[in-house]
């Protein structure tokens, strides 16, 4: 079958590609146009996602597409080494150890480390919206994508006034390794991923060098490590830092976009989260599940491994659906409606499963909860603008809005409403 997951159906509305694929007979497809293979059951990319051993992530950030050679050359040149996403055991289980102790990774701790950061930043930003009354605005780069980029500064210690430059460097990351660039832009996304890299080193070396590590993220992964590389390198610590702050903000920014979007997209909804506020959670879970920010992840094999009736070869990409697992009928009642507070929400996919499960999954949730929250205090009457017309950036793994645009109005619908029949009768009175 060809995915095509650049441009047509996929790209508006991958969860009829996703039905299509559930529907057939067949548990696993093979994407010509990718040469990747496709696992969607919540049952088999579940199973592929515990189990490191058999689905690698050697190749995870490795571009989809075979790399033009100027790029490539400029791609040998990253000397990263692998920490999270692309790292395996057993150097993975001494990473991850490392994360657990300095990144705040349950719901109790991320509160009590993150919980002020995230909200003095939701009242920066939302009260900068609120003042812009009857105004449209975009609400992907006035909040989505700022907010999570902006509390993950806060955390690793980096200074706001490096924003826009590594905003620009980690969605350039995303579109070279997921996207489709032509070769001019390989070679610019690519130095670009150097330059960032080069960038993390500097941001260590300059802890290591001061002698005054500091209580963020990275002083916190120095002092674990204790001058001991067995322990954790130091440019392992950049290579976390590199990572995190990729991964910290992007797939949050998706997250929060996907959940405006829902909220919005439906006044009842919006209401529903207005009038009660203790609903946000739930409404953020079934987000996660029926949106996920990535809806589709990358493994290779490590030996011929069949799944259902399929075997596939050793050494064969694999594009694990996570947007297809999430709508698997065989787990999910109803699964192609958007249903908060349903039942079986905590079975999605959305932050994975096993050994490389997000480290970020509290962060994520708390950010999301609290910049709703904050929102129907603060803009009530938030609702989007007419004639929306909604685009994805070509990927195949992260589903991102280019657009989110709204309209900021504190007063409710309700409200609005019956503050028009008021007027209406006083002026009939009259």
């Amino acid at each position: 079958m060809l995915l095509n997951p650049f441009a047509g159906v996929y790209l508006t509305d991958p969860a009829r590609t996703w039905r299509h694929i559930l529907d057939d007979p067949g548990e696993v497809h093979y994407a010509e146009d990718l040469g990747l293979w496709l696992i969607s059951r919540h049952a088999d990319v579940r199973r592929a996602l515990a189990d490191a051993t058999t689905f690698t992530n050697a190749l995870t950030l490795a571009p989809v597409y075979q790399v033009c050679p100027e790029a490539m050359s400029v791609l040998m040149r990253l000397d990263a080494p692998p920490t999270t996403a692309a790292a395996d055991p057993p150097v993975h289980h001494r990473t991850r150890r490392a994360l657990r102790a300095t990144f705040a990774n349950t719901a109790e701790r991320v509160e009590t480390e993150y919980g002020a950061i995230v909200r003095r930043r939701v009242d920066q930003l939302v009260s900068r919206l609120a003042a812009r009354r009857g105004e449209r605005v975009d609400l992907i780069p006035e909040l989505a994508t700022e907010l999570p980029l902006l509390v993950v500064l806060d955390i690793l210690g980096v200074p706001d006034a490096d924003i826009a430059r590594i905003r620009s460097w980690a969605d350039g990351q995303i579109a070279l390794v997921w996207g489709q660039p032509d070769p001019a832009e390989q070679v610019r996304l690519a130095q670009g991923l150097l330059d960032f890299w080069h960038y993390c080193e500097e941001l260590v070396d300059q802890r290591v060098d001061g002698g005054q590590p500091g209580d963020d993220f990275i002083g916190r992964a120095l002092t674990y490590r204790d001058d001991d590389d067995a322990v954790l390198s130091v440019p392992e610590v950049a290579s976390l830092a590199f990572n995190l702050l990729v991964a910290g903000h992007e797939t949050t920014a998706g997250l929060l976009a996907h959940a405006l979007d829902q909220a919005l997209s439906n006044p009842r909804h919006w209401s529903a989260l207005t009038a009660d506020r203790g609903a946000v959670g739930a409404f953020v879970a079934e987000t996660l599940r029926f949106a996920p920010a990535i809806d589709g992840w990358l493994r290779v094999t490590s030996r011929d491994v069949t799944v259902g009736t399929v075997t596939i070869p050793a050494g064969a990409r694999c594009l694990l659906l996570i947007g297809a697992a999430n709508r698997d009928p065989a787990v999910f009642a109803h699964p192609d409606q958007f249903t908060p507070g349903r039942a079986d929400v905590g079975n999605h996919l959305s932050f994975g499963h096993g050994p490389h499960f997000c480290i970020g999954a509290g962060l994520a949730r708390l950010e999301a909860e609290i910049t709703i929250t904050r929102l129907t205090e603060a803009i009530p009457g938030l609702r989007l603008a007419t004639a929306q017309q909604r685009s994805y950036k070509p990927n195949v793994a992260f589903r991102a809005h280019d657009t989110l645009l709204a309209v900021i109005d504190s007063v409710a619908p309700a409200e609005a409403s019956a503050t028009s029949g008021a007027a209406a009768t006083d002026a009939a009175a009259a």
